[in-house]
């Protein structure tokens, strides 16, 4: 079957062998070798810091790039022809372990191969979503670290309540085809906010046309507001400055759960995982594989370390008065 590559993705993908082409020269007869699938771009440094940290830490666990470790690196850009395509090509090298980031690269490589070892980051709840039966010893062929618990989206309301307390309508904008996990976390929302007597709109978005369709959909009535779910997608930069431009633009208050980036750049809040201490546990994982542990064997770990993140200027923009309650609970507040 045909794959069409569109020219933004096509650039996604030169930049992303570029970026492998090096590991693949350097290659060895009897290294070791892994896939990495990453979600974003590598021209983001966020998620380019990601990757660093998950290299360095397999550094120092005595793997190296080129002496006894070959390492692939692919970048998905949240893109499900991309996701399928590197999907395809990973397994097709036949590599000792591949480690996938968010759940529809996870998806992907799993309707590709039942037997490649997979440790996976950046999934919500993989039992719910039949992903495992047993977080404590998954079986099977994948392991791996839950970032986003169903739990959480009480919290992100009852954070955004705290910030607007007239809030009654919550849009949350998503691409389902990016972030297959967005049909159980969505339940678990629309769940939350009948505690909080709060509708929630469920606003899928593929494009930009979407994405400011949705929020103009939820600002024509007022008290409305906007919860960006885990999606590498919305995370995009391109998608997160027009998100952040809308919002401003039409006054709604807004909770980022996708990157604590969107805060640094004008988004108002972000509560959820700090990733980075998953991609050097993740590394501790693969040593222990590549060792003869067998993927089922590991636990899947869930999540440990939050950060909850305001951004006070873009508060005092849309006339918002932060409760000094959630400046005292927050991590870090930006001004």
């Amino acid at each position: 079957m045909a794959i069409h590559i569109g020219r933004r993705n096509l650039i996604v993908m030169l930049a992303s062998a570029a970026a492998a082409r090096p590991f693949a020269a350097r290659a060895q007869q009897g290294e070791r070798r892994i896939g990495l699938l990453m979600n974003g771009v590598p021209t983001e440094p966020t998620y380019r810091s990601w990757a660093d940290t998950f290299v360095k830490t397999l550094q120092t666990l005595g793997w190296r790039d080129g002496q006894n470790l070959r390492l692939d690196i692919r970048w998905s850009a949240s893109d499900p022809k991309l996701i399928r395509y590197y999907a395809e090509e990973l397994v097709a090298t036949a590599p000792d372990l591949i480690v996938s980031v968010s759940t529809a690269n996870l998806q992907a490589l799993l309707q590709t191969t039942n037997s490649i070892p997979i440790v996976f980051l950046g999934v919500s709840d993989p039992v719910a979503q039949g992903f495992v039966s047993n977080l404590g010893h998954p079986g099977g062929n994948i392991t791996g670290f839950v970032s986003y618990e169903l739990s959480m989206g009480g919290k992100w309301i009852d954070l955004l309540k705290q910030m607007a307390p007239s809030l009654a309508r919550i849009a949350v904008v998503f691409n389902p085809d990016a972030a297959p996990q967005s049909k159980v976390l969505l339940r678990s929302i629309e769940a939350a906010a009948l505690t909080f007597k709060t509708e929630v709109i469920a606003a899928p978005v593929h494009n930009e046309a979407e994405i400011e369709r949705a929020i103009e959909t939820v600002s024509r009535e007022p008290n409305g507001g906007v919860l960006l779910a885990p999606d590498s997608f919305t995370a995009q930069p391109q998608h997160n400055d027009l998100i952040i431009a809308l919002v401003a633009r039409r006054g709604l208050p807004a909770i980022y759960a996708n990157t604590e980036t969107a805060i640094r750049r004008g988004g108002l809040m972000y509560y959820g995982v700090d990733f980075e201490p998953g991609y050097r546990q993740a590394a501790v994982y693969v040593n222990s594989i590549l060792k003869g542990t067998k993927p089922g064997d590991l636990p899947i770990q869930m999540p440990t370390n939050f950060k909850f993140i305001v951004n006070l200027k873009t508060a005092r923009a849309l006339g918002i008065e932060v409760p000094m309650g959630l400046m005292l609970r927050a991590d870090e507040l930006i001004d």
